[in-house]
């Protein structure tokens, strides 16, 4: 796979899978430099093509009063400098039309979230911006049925799109990855798995999605057997206080050991 379409990516020789990874929401910009620069450091030590992610908002919450973002422009500008002082492309989700022209600005990569990666308008306003566009494939479809929505970034003259698989609804309050889906799907376009989504358990009565983060290395060394291109992981130094998602989020001191060990399951696949 070629990653050399994206801004300031390294290590882009090397067979290991890619990794997204960062806070769920930018909550300011010390937090998010913070995780930026142990992640690279890690990434850079283990050769992995590394995009640093951090949603500028939060549009799809719980409850109202759940936390929503610092600011657009704040947060996408601590999006742009974690990119300029890294050297590291970024990565955020949009939620509107209007919202691919300005995050285009800031970002190096878009991404569809879930729930609306169905919605024409949006994925087409991302491609036309000329970035990759990251479609996460809704919890509600086939891994079949991603390939249209691929179709629709290749309509506007783009090939820039990846598939990212957050599992799939079982029952009410809990999520499953089907891992056949994975080689259907990267017949369509490169697929990345999204650990820290596959382990929600939302429609919580408190209003707060739980997780289960006990299963992350599980979820993660079976993408990686089943050759996923990419990795999408959220982490936080704070997990239990992070503003979204700290229940399904791995702790910061744990992502080195969790990496090394997954990129020695994937050169021990690339022997087979």
């Amino acid at each position: 796979m070629d990653l050399n379409c994206i801004p300031k990516i390294k290590h882009t020789d090397s067979n290991n899978f890619f990794l997204l990874a960062g806070p769920c929401a930018i909550e300011g910009e010390d937090m998010a430099k913070r995780i930026a620069e142990k992640v690279v450091r890690i990434t850079d030590d283990l050769k992995i093509p590394y995009v640093f992610k951090g949603s500028f908002k939060k549009a799809n919450r719980s409850r109202i009063d759940s936390f929503t973002g610092i600011g657009d422009e704040k947060a996408l500008k601590i999006l742009e400098a974690v990119g300029k002082e890294f050297d590291v492309p970024t990565v955020t989700d949009i939620h509107e039309t209007s919202d691919a022209e300005k995050a285009a600005a800031y970002v190096d990569v878009l991404q569809i979230p879930a729930f609306l990666v169905r919605q024409t308008d949006l994925v087409v306003a991302a491609a036309k911006t000329g970035k990759v566009v990251n479609l996460k494939k809704g919890q509600f479809m086939s891994p079949e049925a991603m390939q249209h929505a691929v179709q629709k970034v290749k309509d506007v003259g783009s090939d820039k799109a990846w598939i990212t698989d957050r599992g799939t609804m079982f029952g009410y309050q809990d999520m499953i990855v089907d891992f056949r889906g994975i080689p259907t799907m990267r017949a369509y376009a490169p697929v990345v798995l999204d650990i820290t989504h596959s382990l929600q358990q939302p429609n919580q009565s408190s209003g707060v999605t739980g997780g289960r983060p006990e299963m992350i290395e599980t979820i993660a060394r079976a993408g990686v057997v089943n050759k996923v291109d990419g990795l999408f992981i959220e982490s936080h130094f704070d997990p239990a206080n992070a503003k979204s998602d700290g229940a399904n989020m791995l702790h910061l001191d744990n992502l080195e050991k969790l990496l090394t060990n997954l990129v020695a399951i994937r050169k021990t696949i690339n022997t087979l």
